[in-house]
C-alpha cells in the first residue's frame, strides 16, 4: 500500500471547525452574522468568507460537518446557476 493512502489527514484547524460552527448557527436580523464574524472570529467577513468557500472544497470539512458542508454546497451551487 502506498504510504500516502495509509497517513491520516490532518483534522481541521480551530478556526476551520469555528467557521463551521458559525455557519451552523441562525443570525436573527440583518449585520448580526457578520457581526459575529467580527467578534467571536476576529477576521473581516470578506476574508471569512473566502475561507468558507475553500472549506467547502476540503473533503476534512465535509468529513467534520456534512451536513452543513452539503447545505453550503448546494446554496452555491444555486447561486452560481443564477449567473
Amino acid at each position: 500500500m502506498d504510504q500516502q493512502q495509509e497517513r491520516p489527514e490532518p483534522a481541521l484547524a480551530d478556526r476551520e471547525r469555528a467557521v463551521l460552527a458559525l455557519e451552523r448557527r441562525g443570525f436573527p436580523g440583518p449585520g448580526a452574522k457578520e457581526r459575529a464574524i467580527r467578534e467571536e472570529l476576529g477576521l473581516a467577513p470578506v476574508r471569512y468568507y473566502q475561507l468558507l468557500n475553500a472549506l467547502l472544497d476540503d473533503p476534512r470539512a465535509l468529513a467534520h460537518d456534512p451536513v452543513t458542508v452539503n447545505r453550503l454546497r448546494r446554496v452555491r451551487e444555486a447561486r452560481r446557476a443564477e449567473r
